[in-house]
């Protein structure tokens, strides 16, 4: 962008909006109370110059709240902006045009898109943002708060494909996912609006994902996946448990000298135990009567 069309806020001071008032209702009240008296006719035409006078220096003032601003132009021309509060006084010819620097939410539509392993997802957030530069936001963008919208929806979708939804075999061991790394992914999201807000005028102050799944089609399978995973994972800490206390109880029969158990003995008790251990319904007890070779 060249540098005649990026245009940048400039301050602009006001004078006291009081003065201004008290001056009015002073050149006002004299000349109606000279006009009601009677006055010969050169002072009547200055108390009729006076009256217009109070009413030009009317027309100038404005009032501003707290974290809001005045845009002066004049003729198309930008002037400043002014960001005093309270009871304010500009040249009368000057067009104000009010906007607000307060913090604002936006809560982005919840969409579909694919991440980062191509499976569709469903990803919404909710965006704090406020106006930096007033003059970028009125006068380099049409529409500063459409153009807001749209902007963050771009960023979204544009997030959710650089991120995997879940963690998976083919991913790195550290590698960020939307689901795990949300704290990660919501200063990545902060980082990109604010690069988009740039062109506006526009600060992001913060950036939280608010809604994230599956689309629904694929819902039900990604349900299965994760259950399955879920299920080979505690089945693995399982068995490492069961052999770690077969080997202790192998060892613990050993160094107490309670039974010799040859190999043979040894794999069956160790068949034995495992299969109670491990097994994810109680384990129905046969006596054996008899011995192991009979």
């Amino acid at each position: 962008m060249s540098a005649a069309h990026d245009r940048r806020e400039i301050p602009f001071s006001s004078i006291n909006g009081y003065l201004a008032l008290a001056s009015a209702v002073t050149l006002a009240a004299v000349g109606i109370a000279a006009l009601a008296v009677g006055v010969p006719f050169l002072l009547a035409i200055l108390c009729v110059l006076g009256l217009v006078a109070a009413m030009f220096i009317a027309k100038g003032l404005y009032m501003l709240q707290p974290n809001e601003t005045a845009i002066l132009t004049m003729f198309g021309k930008y002037i400043g902006t002014d960001r005093s509060e309270g009871l304010r006084w500009a040249f009368p010819l000057y067009n104000h045009r009010k906007l607000s620097v307060r913090a604002r939410n936006m809560t982005a539509p919840t969409l579909k898109v694919n991440d980062k392993r191509g499976n569709p997802v469903e990803i919404s957030a909710a965006v704090v943002w406020r106006v930096r530069d007033t003059a970028q936001a009125v006068f380099e963008v049409d529409d500063f708060e459409r153009y807001v919208t749209v902007q963050a929806e771009a960023a979204l979708r544009h997030l959710a494909s650089q991120y995997a939804y879940d963690e998976g075999e083919d991913l790195g061991e550290k590698e960020i996912t939307l689901r795990s790394g949300m704290e990660e992914v919501a200063q990545a999201l902060t980082a990109e609006l604010q690069a988009r807000f740039n062109a506006a005028g526009v600060e992001a102050l913060d950036a939280k994902l608010t809604h994230l799944a599956y689309a629904p089609e694929i819902a039900q399978v990604m349900l299965r996946r994760q259950q399955a995973e879920a299920i080979i994972s505690a089945r693995t800490k399982i068995v490492h448990g069961a052999v770690s206390m077969v080997e202790a109880a192998l060892r613990g029969l050993s160094d107490r000298g309670i039974v010799e158990l040859d190999d043979e003995r040894k794999a069956s008790m160790v068949s034995n135990l495992l299969v109670v251990l491990c097994s994810d319904k109680d384990a129905q007890p046969i006596i054996n009567t008899g011995t192991l070779y009979n």
